[in-house]
């Protein structure tokens, strides 16, 4: 989570009350906030009255200021090369807020005034870094989330937020989202697209394997089938839906359509050699029930071992196997029980 804004101390702020928020938010796991502090600082602030009275101008107190840290006093040549010649104070002056206050300044009229007699020298704690995005300061509230989806985790901070901390947001300060949940939306964006290209294309080709519309979508029930074991799968095994069981889905949709192809095409060649419907239906049940148990046996076995990994690449492989092994099962056992049904009761002239 970024938020962004101009003030460093209202960022930091925010940034902790947004912690808070989050880790109380089932599913959070080690929430942290942005390091941004930490960097020990030498801070001198002038006193401008004091400066005044003593005649001087804030550029002579800055100078000397300036010596700290170094000054370019001249050249040094060495043949072609050029260097610059730095006059700074020793170490021990810029670690000892004492020795700074002690420095001398000799003002236009002669007159020798201490540092520390117009100015407060001190060592606080300063920005480690501050980072910017698109021109804006940001900090970062990170957080993994376990045993929960990332969508629905994400919703619900959103609407914790929007309760307890963006109402005393001030102006010109905002949240956005990023990391994981940010590709889940883009993904999302391209599944939106992708899948019904995906099973166009599977209507298609199977129009034009069979040449008419019934048939094709007789072959295409299929693909339901196999959605009500791939979403069952998921839920037994405790799964959010994700972008990798999308994939398996969409992948699901190819595979699922081979088993009703085998028993659909090998009912038209009964048919065409003259034996009635039903008979046909029964013994393409019957006969080609080896060849449909093989088709999806071949594919579930392959992505089993996937469906268990617990080592790296874990949370890709597991929901994209679970959604392609429980989908097989249910196409398989609906494909071979009421597919037949169906074949019969939408056959048009051939029932008759």
């Amino acid at each position: 989570m970024k938020l962004f804004g101009p003030d460093f101390e209202v960022l930091k702020a925010k940034s902790a009350e947004i912690r808070e928020v989050l880790e109380g938010i089932p599913g959070a796991s080690d929430v942290s906030v942005e390091q941004m502090t930490g960097q020990p600082v030498l801070e001198v602030k002038l006193d401008h009255g004091k400066i005044a009275r003593y005649g001087l101008s804030s550029a002579e107190v800055l100078d000397t200021v300036g010596a700290i840290g170094g000054r370019r006093v001249g050249e040094i040549l060495e043949d072609q090369k050029r260097f610059g010649l730095v006059m700074r104070l020793p170490d021990e002056y810029r670690q000892d807020p004492d020795l700074v206050a002690r420095l001398p300044i000799i003002s236009s009229h002669g007159e020798r005034i201490l540092l520390g007699q117009v100015a407060q020298v001190s060592r606080t704690v300063g920005p480690n870094v501050v980072n910017r995005e698109w021109g804006e300061r940001r900090i970062l509230v990170q957080a993994n989330v376990r045993g929960k989806d990332l969508g629905g985790f994400v919703k619900e901070a959103q609407h914790r937020l929007e309760e307890k901390v963006v109402p005393s947001l001030p102006v010109s300060y905002h949240i956005s989202w990023g990391g994981q949940y940010e590709h889940l939306i883009r993904a999302s964006k391209r599944l939106t697209l992708v899948v019904p290209i995906a099973l166009l294309l599977i209507l298609i080709l199977l129009f034009v394997t069979y040449g008419t519309l019934r048939d094709s979508i007789r072959v295409f029930t299929g693909v339901p089938f196999s959605a009500v074991g791939g979403i069952l799968a998921l839920h037994l095994r405790d799964m959010p839906f994700s972008i990798s069981a999308g994939i398996g889905f969409i992948a699901l949709s190819g595979v699922s359509v081979l088993s009703d192809m085998v028993l659909v095409s090998y009912i038209q060649k009964l048919t065409r050699d003259g034996i009635p419907l039903q008979e046909a239906v029964v013994q393409a049940a019957l006969q080609r029930l080896r060849p449909v148990l093989m088709t999806a046996l071949v594919a579930s076995l392959g992505f089993l071992p996937m469906a268990f990994n617990t080592g790296m690449g874990a949370e890709v492989q597991r929901p994209l196997a679970t959604v392609v092994i429980g989908g097989l099962v249910s196409s398989t056992l609906l494909t071979l029980l009421v597919l037949p049904v169906l074949y019969l009761r939408f056959s048009g002239r051939e029932r008759e």
